[in-house]
């Protein structure tokens, strides 16, 4: 039996049809589309999102980019079992895409693209926003989309569609490949009939595999652990990937083995588990740092071990220190020249802790002892940064962290990207629950926030959902706003306001830069931009976009504010002006290096210093071989 649909009514009939199943827990995977339309999807993907509105979901977005990160947002709130669709016309619509699909890559989080693409036919040639290649006739700008997709198809014909959809659905679905996914479609292709086999739209279920550790690494890995005296466990975004936090709980309560975390892994145990020491690397707490250099085992869960995390590789410094890496990606099990644990983290972790309970396995007292002293120190200067001592005057950005820390409770969760928010919440955020803590690190997207937070509202609709955003960050991208305002999602938005680029800034001035370009104020005669702040009113730029906001001046406004706004049932920003970006936030330094490189040569004294304690820092690099 078959019946006859056009290429955009079969897809979106054929997405509305398929599910995950992971743990007996069955779910939709395509929740919902995004669409901004335009010539090249309005007569087929457009069309068909209104046939089947009965069965597809619908959300509209002001920005392609953005309904990306939506996506993103709503995908890693659903552990990864459920994601949206994003249908973006041809030309700028589609190269629009290409910032959200690298995020999505890059952190290992589903989300399906549907641009548009010039006629299959080609009736006319160049039409409206094409590119033409001279050497190439089927190149067209979605080929830009193709390095930070893990699948790319262009439906050409439509009996195509069909072997194209399935990998697509394999991929999405597939807990190490899973990232961005695309299927370009021609205007024309879209909009033409065939006669689809009716098996191709029956319910259809995608199983999310948890493979077991293969029994000769696990022997090694436990082995390893056996032989070490000072082990320190890092946790990776692949334990909430995996929901692996019970397990890894459960691991180091058998062993007494301390556990650090990186931005993606935060939360993996709660702030206040006795074997949790925060987080990890140039980013890090002093507790978890200091563990690190002195490990002579790094028990590696779920982690890709970027630079932030090893301190450009100068961070693990001890003489004879070993890895296990246990990882679903294989690629990933191999880094550190680390002993590969190549399983699902839960699965894993399970393995590991029933293998070491037959030993009876802890590490000594004395090792306990000294992390969990470090930790309440460090929990002293968490205090002390989120200290307010006069209510009445202007917060410091750690005291508004400190504000929102003393509010929430663990249903509320925290989004944040880019900036210099995301070193002082890593070293200082207390995360109540597995899922509190959304840092999107692997991509660092100024803009993520606002538009994540309007997917996490649509995946936990029930939750408290704050995007913390800079001023830098908003200007990037605020327009999602309306889309929270049109469809009643009642996000909260923290937005800082320190008159330009702080992150940056404080980087700039330690590698000689000057703050060069760093800050929002008019330019002086030296070409500098050290004049006056400029007189932009963010605060007025979000409530003409139709959110309410409250304007906090004092920490005890800040705090008025801050109450009113998790208990508001519309859109709700809280806008806050702390200190200027070229002035400390308030959080500890940093604890470890990063490896930014500075000018060789140089005239200015700035310049001549930073290179100076570069080459200090860089000398204490090493290989793990």
């Amino acid at each position: 039996m078959t019946v006859r649909l056009t290429v955009a009514q079969a897809l979106v009939r054929f997405l509305a049809a398929q599910y995950t199943e992971r743990d007996g827990t069955r779910q939709r995977l395509i929740g919902a589309t995004w669409g901004i339309f335009g010539h090249g999807n309005v007569a087929g993907i457009g069309q068909a999102l209104v046939e089947y509105a009965d069965v597809m979901p619908y959300h509209q977005g002001r920005n392609e980019q953005s309904m990306v990160h939506a996506a993103v947002g709503y995908a890693r709130q659903s552990g990864r079992l459920s994601t949206h669709a994003v249908t973006t016309s041809i030309g700028p619509g589609a190269t629009n895409l290409v910032t959200g699909a690298a995020l999505a890559t890059i952190n290992h989080l589903p989300v399906l693209l549907l641009p548009g693409d010039v006629f299959a036919t080609r009736p006319a040639d160049p039409v409206l926003q094409q590119l033409e290649v001279p050497y190439a006739g089927d190149v067209s700008v979605n080929d830009s989309l193709r390095p930070v997709s893990r699948y790319f198809d262009r439906i050409t014909r439509p009996e195509a569609l069909i072997p194209a959809a399935l990998n697509a659905m394999r991929v999405l679905t597939d807990p190490v490949e899973t990232g961005a996914v695309t299927l370009a479609l021609p205007q024309d292709v879209q909009a033409e009939a065939y006669d689809w086999p009716e098996d191709f739209f029956a319910d259809r279920t995608w199983v999310v595999r948890r493979p077991g550790a293969d029994p000769t690494e696990l022997a090694e890995a436990v082995r390893a652990i056996r032989a070490a005296h000072r082990p320190l466990i890092v946790a990776g975004g692949g334990v909430h990937h995996s929901r692996a936090e019970a397990a890894l709980a459960e691991f180091a309560e058998a062993t007494g083995i301390p556990v650090a975390s990186t931005q993606a892994g935060k939360g993996s145990l709660p702030y206040d588990h006795p074997q949790d020491v925060g987080g990890i690397g140039h980013t890090g707490t002093a507790t978890a740092d200091e563990l690190a250099r002195a490990a002579d085992l790094v028990i590696g869960v779920g982690t890709r071990w970027t630079d932030f995390t090893t301190a450009s590789n100068t961070l693990f410094a001890g003489e004879n220190v070993r890895f296990v890496n246990l990882n679903i990606a294989p690629y990933d099990g191999h880094k550190m020249a680390g002993l590969p644990l190549v399983a699902d983290a839960r699965s894993g972790l399970t393995e590991l802790t029933d293998a070491l309970r037959l030993h009876g396995h802890r590490v000594t007292d004395a090792y306990r002892a000294g992390y969990t002293e470090a930790k309440q120190r460090w929990e002293q200067r968490v205090d002390s940064a989120y200290a307010a001592h006069d209510p009445d005057a202007r917060p410091t950005q750690t005291q508004v962290l400190g504000a929102l820390d003393a509010l929430v409770d663990e249903r509320d969760v925290i989004i944040n990207a880019a900036g210099s928010l995301p070193g002082d919440l890593h070293k200082l955020w207390r995360a109540r629950s597995y899922d509190q803590y959304h840092l999107e690190y692997g991509y660092s997207c100024m803009g993520y926030e606002i538009p994540a937070a309007i997917g996490v509202k649509l995946a936990a609709p029930d939750r408290p959902v704050w995007a913390l955003v800079g001023d830098g960050t908003y200007l990037m991208m605020p327009t999602e706003i309306v889309t929270a305002v049109q469809e009643g999602v009642p996000i909260k938005v923290l937005l800082v306001q320190n008159h330009g680029y702080a992150s940056i800034g404080g980087l700039s001035e330690s590698v000689g830069g000057e703050r060069f370009g760093t800050a929002y104020r008019f330019p002086a005669d030296d070409g500098t931009y050290t004049g006056p702040p400029l007189p932009v009113d963010l605060a007025a730029n979000a409530e003409s976009l139709g959110m309410r906001v409250l304007r906090a001046r004092t920490v005890r406004d800040l705090r008025t504010a801050l109450a009113e706004a998790r208990a508001a049932d519309t859109p709700t920003c809280v806008y806050v002006e702390t200190e200027t970006a070229d002035t400390v936030s308030g959080a500890p330094e940093a604890q470890a290096w990063w490896d930014v490189p500075v000018a060789e040569t140089a005239t200015r004294p700035s310049a001549v210093k930073a290179r100076e304690l570069y080459e200090r820092h860089v000398s204490t690099r090493r290989r793990h071989l």
